[in-house]
C-alpha cells in the first residue's frame, strides 16, 4: 500500500507519493514539471514575496518553470539558467561542483560567460523547486557570486526538513522528511 502526503500549494490541493531515497529516508515527492496549475499559482503568490531583483537564476531542470513563470509576473522578459553542463556554444564558463539529495551523485552547474556578465554587479534572486539540504541552491550562489553577482534572496515553492534549517529563504510551506528506521 502506497503512502501519501496531501498539501496544498497556493491553493491548489496536491497528494504527493512517498518515495524512499535511501536506506534511511523517504520524501513526499513533489514534482511541478509539468504541473501548470502548481506553477502559475506559486508564482503568483510569491511575486509579491520577492525583493526587487535585476535577474532571476535557476538550475537546471525543475527550477525552470517557476523562474520561467515567476519572470514573467514580475514584468522581466529573460531569466539565467545554470546548466548541468558546459555546452559547446559557452564562452569563457564557469562552473561549480554540487552534490544534491535527489540526484544523489555529483553534478556541475556551468554558467555561460555571457550570463556571467549579464549579472555582474546586479542584484540576482535564486530560484529552485524544493530546497532540502540547500546543496544546490548554494551552488547556485556560489556560481552567482563567481561571477560578481549580488545575491538578494532565495526562493523556492516549498522547503524540507527542519523548518528552522531554511529561515531566511521566501516559500509557500515546508515539507516534512520521512525517516525509516531499521
Amino acid at each position: 500500500m502506497e503512502k501519501f502526503y496531501d498539501i496544498t500549494v497556493a491553493g491548489v490541493k496536491r497528494r504527493l507519493p512517498i518515495v524512499q531515497i535511501s536506506d534511511r529516508l523517504a520524501v513526499a515527492s513533489f514534482v511541478m514539471l509539468g504541473d501548470c496549475e502548481v506553477v502559475c499559482a506559486a508564482a503568483q503568490a510569491l511575486k509579491d514575496m520577492v525583493p526587487e531583483a535585476d535577474w532571476l537564476v535557476t538550475a537546471e531542470a525543475k527550477g525552470i518553470p517557476l523562474a520561467h513563470e515567476l519572470a514573467r509576473r514580475l514584468g522581466m522578459s529573460r531569466y539565467i539558467v545554470a546548466r548541468k553542463s558546459i555546452k559547446p556554444y559557452m564562452e569563457h564558463p564557469m562552473d561549480v561542483t554540487v552534490n544534491s539529495i535527489t540526484t544523489q551523485k555529483e553534478q556541475h552547474l556551468c554558467l555561460d560567460g555571457q550570463d556571467a556578465e549579464k549579472i555582474r554587479g546586479r542584484r540576482v534572486l535564486l530560484v529552485d523547486d524544493v530546497i532540502s539540504t540547500g546543496e544546490s541552491i548554494e551552488a547556485i550562489r556560489t556560481l552567482v557570486e563567481k561571477a560578481g553577482g549580488n545575491v538578494i534572496g532565495k526562493v523556492c515553492i516549498l522547503t524540507e526538513g527542519d523548518p528552522e534549517k531554511h529561515k531566511g529563504i521566501i516559500r509557500l510551506g515546508n515539507l516534512p522528511l520521512f525517516p525509516i528506521s531499521g
